[in-house]
């Protein structure tokens, strides 16, 4: 039964079991030679609640599931909003935890854990930063577009975004953008597992494989659809706004 395997063997099976330890306030790497049960009691937590969450399957929501394309604009930018939100409060806090707790002792992970250490926190703050610039670039031009061809805009200010080429250099920044964990790409070496690599370094990398493909559908999402969307919005705001500037 999973209640009497030790926690290490839960995780070596199946490296996501970490993060659901994790939101149950318990570090695998705190507990490895204990079984879930003893873990629980000594928590506090009942052990019917974290068999059915560790039981229930890992869902996670293809990008082609969801008919963004057929969506307005308003709702892929809320879309995209949650995703900040789950990226900036869960995925990259847990990521944070795993590397600042990691302890190699391993030849070939030493350098690994030493170069995370300093690179992951200067990768979060940089990645924070930018997703709070585009949401307050980016997704806000957009609605302003939107409340401009509803005629709900200072035509002074929406004429002097509009000149300002707002939409294309953030395509042109954002595409330039795309490759954010290449740098740690690089120290891991693609995410390079040796045969007896220690559990700890596979649940990180195991993480930052997932959170990169989270990325790469984000940015799928934003350059093949949003940017779309919004220059077509663009063009038809700016098309209202001369056509009104030529008969005033």
């Amino acid at each position: 039964m999973l209640k009497d395997k030790r926690i290490a063997e839960l995780v070596e099976h199946d490296q996501q079991v970490a993060q659901v330890l994790y939101y149950f306030g318990i570090p695998f790497y705190e507990h490895s030679d204990q079984t879930l049960e003893q873990v629980c009691a000594l928590r506090g937590l009942k052990v019917e609640h974290l068999l059915r969450a560790l039981e229930s399957p890992h869902s996670h929501v293809q990008e082609q599931e969801i008919p963004l394309l057929s969506y307005p604009i308003d709702l892929i930018i809320e879309y995209l909003k949650h995703s900040h939100y789950l990226f900036v409060k869960h995925k990259l806090p847990y990521i944070g935890k795993l590397v600042e707790n990691f302890k190699a002792g391993h030849p070939d992970y030493e350098l690994v854990e030493k170069d995370l250490k300093v690179l992951y926190p200067l990768f979060l703050q940089d990645f924070i930063e930018h997703i709070y610039e585009e949401e307050d670039t980016l997704f806000k031009y957009i609605k302003t577009l939107e409340q401009a061809k509803k005629g709900f805009q200072n035509p002074s200010r929406l004429y002097q975004l509009m000149e300002n080429c707002l939409l294309q250099r953030c395509a042109i920044e954002h595409e330039a953008y795309d490759d954010e964990m290449a740098g740690i790409r690089g120290i891991t070496r693609d995410y390079y597992l040796a045969p007896d690599a220690p559990l700890h370094i596979k649940v990180i990398y195991t993480e930052l494989i997932n959170f990169e493909r989270s990325l790469q559908v984000h940015a799928r999402i934003e350059n093949q659809i949003l940017f779309p969307k919004a220059m077509a919005l663009e063009n038809e705001v700016k098309q209202i706004f001369y056509s009104k500037a030529r008969w005033n």
